[in-house]
């Protein structure tokens, strides 16, 4: 039987995206976000829990977040977990989970400026995901 990874967030960032390009000029962006649960406790006080998220996007959405994301932008992030490992300067092992991000959805409200990255309107399927091999060229799957 096969497993499923999938994760899908809504929340908002808590700074503006860091990007970075990549050998071959692969763009790759990575930002925290915040998501928050209300719940009432048994004495009917309202309780908030925060949880944050690393998310990471690539390619298309890593232009696209630099481009249109920043601090407290509201997103609708769909993707996979992925745990990486690594050792400090000192020899100890370290661990991040993160969220690989292949779907992004914009949800601030649209600006009367008429800012054209508000509301949803760039959503870029398996633009974001890190194995593209299947993929052919990324510039042939945006879709404008």
């Amino acid at each position: 039987m096969r497993g499923v990874n999938r994760v899908m967030l809504i929340g908002n960032l808590g700074k503006d995206p860091e990007v970075q390009t990549l050998e071959g000029n692969i763009a790759v962006a990575k930002f925290p976000l915040a998501t928050t649960e209300t719940f009432k406790d048994r004495s009917g006080k309202l309780i908030s829990q925060t949880e944050w998220h690393t998310v990471v996007l690539w390619r298309g959405l890593a232009e696209l977040a630099q481009k249109y994301l920043h601090k407290s932008s509201l997103v609708y992030i769909e993707g996979r977990l992925r745990t990486r490992s690594w050792e400090d300067k000192e020899g100890n092992r370290k661990f991040a989970t993160e969220v690989v991000g292949d779907n992004l959805i914009m949800l601030d409200k649209r600006a009367d400026s008429g800012n054209a990255a508000s509301s949803g309107d760039i959503n870029l399927e398996g633009m974001g995901g890190q194995d593209t091999s299947s993929m052919g060229d990324p510039s042939e799957n945006l879709p404008f």
